[in-house]
């Protein structure tokens, strides 16, 4: 096995935001706010590339303004950009806002240029020297990038490639309706949701029988349980749990998108269920130990 990775998804200035203590209404709360780049897609493509996957590729749309700046922290990251400056709208922005006392976050969500990505963006010549196909599915909740994902994926099958694709958000699945996401992922060999999400795509409250539900659609799915580890489903059983290292928590935000690509570079060197999560879990640990979700010592 082996062979490179495309992520298609999204690159983000994420606006960190650590409060101490409620937030106080109409009057001033004090927090430590930092800006750093994020985005589910692309942090998942730099902690794929710190996991030792050595040929990892983004395609993004990002504002003009800033893609000199997101371009030079993803090839930092050892990410190889495909970013599309976009002169009409500015890069996505998140302002994440982190409840230091449980590392818990509520994000506000300007999608920005992400949205604007469609098929034009899209060439099967992308996937040369690609052996997996990543989505981010925040590609899939807007009509331009979500027809720009159907021909990725179309492509991917012509290829052989396989693709895995991370639902994203319980906020925007409930705004598409559930059927039609499920829908929309059809044709994904990996679906990667937290258990959250898992439960919100099945109606079952147990993160083990959502995912075996989610399995007998989707050929595997690792569902992450956050400091519970995580446990991958096939053929509607679960066959491998893992647990999380303990970890001293300032930010949960982009420990899935660690665990997504940690898991997905050690599935492209061969590791089995198990050990693709248990490395999956290790990046996770790792990355609640930082502010932003981007590996440590990321410049």
């Amino acid at each position: 096995m082996g062979g490179g990775l495309l992520v298609v998804g999204d690159v983000v200035t994420d606006v960190v935001a650590r409060h101490r203590g409620p937030l106080a209404s109409a009057t001033d709360t004090a927090a430590d706010i930092r800006t750093v780049p994020g985005g589910a897609g692309a942090n998942a493509a730099c902690w794929a590339a710190h996991s030792g996957c050595p040929d990892v590729r983004l395609l993004a749309r990002v504002g003009r303004d800033s893609a000199g700046w997101h371009d030079l922290r993803l090839r930092r990251a050892g990410v190889r950009p495909l970013l599309i400056p976009d002169a009409d709208a500015p890069t996505a922005t998140v302002i994440a806002l982190v409840d230091t006392a449980t590392a818990e976050r509520t994000f506000l969500t300007d999608s920005g240029a992400v949205h604007r990505m469609n098929p034009a963006d899209w060439s099967p010549a992308l996937l040369d020297g690609v052996s997996h196909l990543h989505l981010s599915g925040y590609l899939l909740f807007a009509g331009p990038s979500r027809e720009l994902a159907f021909a990725a994926r179309k492509s991917a099958r012509l290829a052989e490639v396989t693709v895995s694709l991370d639902p994203a958000s319980t906020g925007f699945i409930h705004a598409l309706g559930v059927d039609r996401f499920l829908a929309m992922a059809e044709g994904t060999d990996v679906l990667l949701p937290n258990a959250d999400e898992a439960s919100f795509l099945t109606g079952l409250p147990e993160p083990a029988d959502a995912a075996a539900k989610l399995s007998r659609q989707f050929p595997l799915v690792a569902v992450t349980l956050g400091a519970a580890g995580a446990l991958v489903a096939a053929a509607g059983e679960v066959v491998a749990e893992a647990a999380a290292p303990q970890a001293t928590a300032l930010d949960s935000t982009g420990a899935g998108d660690a665990f997504t690509g940690a898991f997905l570079a050690a599935r492209l060197t061969g590791a089995s269920p198990r050990e693709a999560a248990e490395a999956g879990c290790r990046a996770g640990a790792l990355a609640v130990g930082v502010v932003g979700g981007r590996p440590p010592g990321t410049p």
